[in-house]
Parts: C-alpha cells; structure tokens; sequence
C-alpha cells in the first residue's frame, strides 16, 4: 500500500477510526448477505467448501485492507469512497489538504 508523510491530529484521527469503523460494518453487511445467499444455495459438499473458501479469503482480504496505518489513510479512504463504502461527507472534519488528495485519488 502506498503511503504519505500526512500528519493526523486527534480529531481527523478519531474521525478516521469512526470513519474505518462504519465502512467495515458495510463491507461486512455485504459480505454476510452474499455468504448466506451461498449458504442457501448450496446443495453439495463441494459448494459449501466453497463458501469456507469465499469466507477465507474475504477475512484475509478485510484484515489487511481495514488494518489502521495513519501514514497509508489517505489512499485506503480514497478507495473506500471509490467503492462506495465512504462518502466524502463522512470525512468531514479532515483538513482540506486531506480532503482534496482523497478527492482526487478517487478519480485514478
């Protein structure tokens, strides 16, 4: 993950953890939807060993998408607002500096 000398001051940094907080309860939310749709569809022993794959890989993929490093921020939020599990208005109280590198990595 690329980083960034950013410095946070306690507010942006408690807004950033609330901020990682609401957008891995989302991700979650919609990763426990599509495992129970695969769950439910699931007639064979090889189609549940697959939702232990899909679970497996989808744990790896979050512990180390949503692990808090205030020097990586900047482009872990720009690609939860990309995804759609952010908006813009939710990191209200960043500084404009922030703001606007997050805004435009949005478009990359």
């Amino acid at each position: 993950m690329p980083t960034t000398k950013a410095t946070w001051s306690h507010t942006e940094e408690a807004i950033a953890r609330e901020a990682f907080r609401v957008a891995y309860a989302r991700e979650v939310e919609s990763m426990m939807a599509e495992a129970k749709r695969q769950a439910a569809a699931a007639s064979s022993p090889d189609e549940l060993w697959e939702l232990n794959d899909f679970l497996s890989a989808r744990r790896h993929y979050l512990d180390g998408k949503y692990d808090f490093h205030p020097e990586s921020l900047i482009f872990i939020f720009a690609q939860l607002v990309k995804e759609g599990l952010l908006d813009m208005a939710e990191l209200s109280g960043f500084s404009a500096d922030k703001l606007s590198k997050i805004r435009v990595l949005t478009f990359m």
